[in-house]
């Protein structure tokens, strides 16, 4: 499916969750749901979901709702999870191994089809049945299959040549969980940054003010 420009940010990066409730009601045997009723569920409001869902088209029925097993499949669709984006794993410490062993092990429209890492130690080691290679290799690798994501689990201080080499060996996106700003590095590349210590200092500061709050009440 090709992307709308039309379509804002905040309505594509709403669909995950959309999928994600929908999967749990498709486990728990709930077969239709209104707007409304999905609404009350995701705190949303039916007007937000329906406008959502409109900017695809839309999919209920008037009367009905939404048949939740072909709305997931089609919100599924439209994320392209039947898809197998060629990616690769650039660290494979503890937090390569739990993004490598939580996504990847089910369907989530990218494959992993290599593991990169500077730690000679464990280098040959394996991962999903992925073997750990040495990143002298990563550029050879790159040129021999081609792959189009790269998932960053490494030092700020080691971004810098690794995604000049990805770029440059034909990386058209990163998923970051570096706070080295690969946009900034290189304009135009699609990235998604997951910055775990930002979005703890965030949760710190809404609590330290909740708290706050209350002593002051």
């Amino acid at each position: 499916m090709t992307a709308r420009e039309d379509i804002s940010i905040s309505v594509i990066k709403r669909l995950p969750r959309y999928y994600r409730f929908l999967q749990s009601l498709k486990e728990n045997g709930i077969v239709r749901i209104s707007s409304k009723e999905l609404a009350a569920r995701m705190g949303l409001t039916a007007s937000q979901i329906r406008h959502d869902f409109n900017c695809f088209g839309g999919f209920g029925q008037q009367g009905y709702g939404y048949n939740v097993p072909e709305l997931h499949a089609k919100i599924g669709e439209i994320l392209c999870i039947d898809k197998e984006i060629k990616t690769i794993l650039i660290g494979a410490g503890n937090l390569g191994k739990a993004v490598t062993n939580k996504i990847f092990s089910k369907n989530s429209g990218f494959k992993l089809i290599g593991i990169f890492d500077k730690n000679e130690a464990i280098c040959g080691n394996m991962i999903r049945g992925i073997p750990i290679r040495n990143i002298s290799y990563l550029e050879n690798f790159c040129i021999d299959n081609e792959p189009v994501c790269a998932v960053t689990c490494i030092p700020s201080n080691d971004m810098r040549d690794v995604t000049d080499l990805l770029v440059n060996a034909g990386i058209k996106c990163f998923w970051n969980f570096s706070n080295f700003d690969i946009a900034m590095a290189h304009p135009g590349i699609l990235v998604e940054n997951v910055h775990l210590t930002d979005s703890l200092l965030t949760l710190g500061y809404l609590a330290n003010s909740s708290l706050d709050l209350e002593e002051d009440e």
